[in-house]
């Protein structure tokens, strides 16, 4: 069950309080953490956006642009100083087999990840944000800025074990592969977080969906996410909802406690309902001689190629014969095919009531048995 979430922060390295947010400055909290204790970051840092003055409308009413102080540093030096900071504690924090979720805009993607590269990060992919709502650009001397990049990357290279639900991506994607770029609208409407005075409470509100997205992609249930610029509390909110849990890191008070009331108010999916679908290659191993073992098939079975063309027959070893070729169900498959390589699984075929079907059908069943 996950725990009331609270403003309580961490004072040592020896405990990972979890659902929490801990007030205070990014790097000076991340330095609580404890070594190899969290399974993934989300980082939306500062963007740095160098704002050259107000940035006003055909109507001459200002645009509600990103003008905090949290967002302005002295120099692109000294941008760069506190980036490599918070990446290299991130870096320590994460399990071996963890991974970094990094989100920027052109004004400071390009050194978000010139930085990851350097400290030995792994990118895995950069995933586009197209915004099917963008703000238009009011003094039309530029295109209309519609998309940020996220940057995947793994803790260091050479990493052979991360998490990437695969089968669960597509099986959302209507059994398409999923795509690096995604169309999400921007925050708007019940979603955006508002003050008394009907104000945005944080200016860079980011969709739901979109954090929803990643981990989505990147965890399973109970899982322990980092977000080091926590702000209203998206990524708490997902991972709520999601059975994940999460740690924010947050400077500010008045986004803490928004964030806070905010996730309080998510319902947590039920545990048989936040199962993530397994991919194939994480399943139990099933030779064909296994079907052949169990009386799914018998020596001197006959199957037949996708079109029913092409014939092989079964052989007690759990090999395949046809004419003067044999070898295992793949390398049959491969030579009668003259093809260099062939998923045997879902070439070959038996006979059944309701016609051909592939013998990868066979071996669901006895994967069944064994789970």
């Amino acid at each position: 069950m996950t725990r009331p979430v609270s403003t309580k922060s961490v004072v040592n390295s020896t405990a990972l309080e979890l659902d929490t947010i801990l007030i205070g400055e990014c790097v000076e909290k991340l330095k609580t953490l404890p070594d190899k204790s969290v399974d993934l970051v989300f980082a939306d840092p500062p963007y740095n956006l160098q704002l050259g003055g107000d940035l006003l409308r055909p109507d001459n009413s200002k645009v509600d642009a990103v003008d905090d102080e949290w967002d302005q540093f002295a120099s692109f030096e000294a941008y760069d100083k506190f980036t490599r900071e918070w990446l290299k504690e991130c870096q320590r924090v994460l399990k071996d087999d963890g991974a970094i979720w990094v989100i920027g805009s052109y004004h400071n993607i390009f050194r978000l990840g010139v930085a990851i590269q350097d400290l030995g990060f792994w990118v895995m992919n950069d995933v586009i944000w197209r915004k099917s709502n963008p703000m238009p650009n009011f003094k039309g001397t530029r295109f209309t800025n519609a998309h940020e990049t996220l940057i995947w990357a793994t803790k260091g290279k050479g990493q052979k074990r991360y998490t990437f639900n695969y089968d669960a991506l597509k099986a959302f994607n209507e059994d398409t592969q999923m795509r690096s770029d995604w169309t999400i609208p921007l925050c708007t409407g019940e979603e955006r977080l508002k003050d008394t005075n009907g104000d945005k409470v944080h200016p860079t509100q980011k969709p739901e969906a979109l954090l929803y997205r990643v981990l989505l992609a990147s965890t399973k249930p109970g899982y322990v996410v980092l977000d080091p610029f926590f702000g209203t509390g998206t990524t708490g909110a997902a991972a709520k909802r999601l059975g994940r849990h999460f740690i924010g890191i947050e400077r500010d008070q008045t986004y803490a406690k928004a964030a806070l009331e905010r996730i309080s108010k998510v319902v947590r999916a039920n545990e048989s309902d936040l199962k993530v679908m397994g991919s194939k290659k994480a399943e139990p191993r099933v030779p064909f001689g296994a079907l052949v073992e169990a009386g799914l098939l018998q020596p001197g079975d006959t199957l037949y190629c996708p079109k029913g063309q092409k014939t092989a027959r079964v052989r007690a070893d759990g090999s395949l014969v046809h004419g003067e070729l044999s070898g295992s169900i793949h390398k049959l498959g491969a030579m009668l095919e003259q093809a260099p390589a062939c998923n045997g699984w879902t070439y070959w075929r038996f006979k059944s009531d309701a016609g051909l079907k592939p013998i990868d059908d066979l071996r669901s069943r006895i994967r069944a048995d064994m789970n």
